[in-house]
């Protein structure tokens, strides 16, 4: 991690990546980018249907293969990059038949280092294999809902899956939050770890920081007159005066369950993600 000298008092809590020592290119490649057009947290119509967003700084979108559709045919490492639309570092590929990728790179991958998307591939970093042929403990990343989906599942900085099981024709998989699920066989992962461990760690330090990466501020409801939000109004500093909390249209927060009790994926939950005790 990269802390800072204390010029400001903003700047003595922050801290950084170092990655200096991690990247090896600055620019992207130009023929994997395009502009990039974002909601802002806005419908089709334009209405807010999520608050808290907007603004930020220029974003060039790089392609990213999630795909991983060139079978058999080996790649090599050319460039680690940065990636301002993902908390995971990408790296460039060039296939043996000159093809150029962007992939989400692996946990200490190295510039020159081979990879290959096969079911005969070694089981090693970077690889890419069906689930059938992952032994079990392995971690994996960039994991397959449906058999040639595209990665759906352990894509952000630092993230893993870990292959509990194989039982007739799934694969058990252990996700980040300790939810269990159910994958097909058929589908495909990545060996290894999303690179970027310490991105977890990051002190954001003040708010400019926050507007710079495109997150507005948030308002607390005390703070608000009570026309504007259950929990306004009442002089001085009041409490919420009720007992569970709600948003500013009256719908519960904060624990209440939203996912449908019918919902057509609860057949491949084995056991739901471990819920976080509050301190008392």
């Amino acid at each position: 991690m990269k802390k800072y000298r204390p010029t400001t008092p903003s700047r003595r809590q922050m801290t950084g990546i170092d990655y200096r020592n991690v990247l090896t290119k600055t620019e992207p490649e130009k023929g994997l980018t395009k502009g990039l057009k974002r909601a802002m947290g806005r419908n089709s119509a334009g209405r807010i249907t999520t608050r808290h967003k907007g603004g930020g700084s220029r974003r060039l979108y790089r392609e990213i293969d999630f795909k991983y559709n060139k079978y058999d045919i080996p790649a090599t490492v050319k460039s680690i990059e940065y990636d301002p639309n993902r908390s995971g570092l990408i790296a460039l590929v060039v296939y043996a038949d000159g093809e150029k990728k962007y992939i989400l790179a692996h946990n200490n991958i190295k510039v020159g280092e081979k990879i290959i998307t096969s079911e005969k591939a070694e089981v090693k970093n970077g690889n890419r294999l069906p689930l059938a042929k992952i032994p079990v403990g392995t971690f994996i990343y960039n994991v397959e809902v449906k058999p040639k989906g595209g990665a759906k599942l352990g894509r952000s900085a630092g993230n893993y899956i870990e292959v509990l099981a194989h039982d007739q024709g799934y694969a058990m998989l252990k996700m980040a939050s300790g939810e269990v699920r159910k994958i097909p066989e058929k589908s495909w992962a990545n060996i290894g770890q999303v690179s970027n461990e310490e991105h977890k760690l990051v002190v954001i330090g003040k708010a400019g920081r926050s507007r710079w990466k495109g997150i507005r501020p948030t308002v607390r409801g005390s703070a608000m007159n009570p026309c504007d939000h259950p929990f306004g109004g009442g002089e001085g500093r009041q409490g919420a005066g009720m007992r569970r909390p709600k948003n500013k249209w009256g719908k519960g927060v904060r624990g209440v369950k939203t996912r449908k009790r019918k919902k057509y994926s609860n057949i491949f939950i084995v056991q739901r993600r471990i819920k976080k005790k509050k301190n008392k």
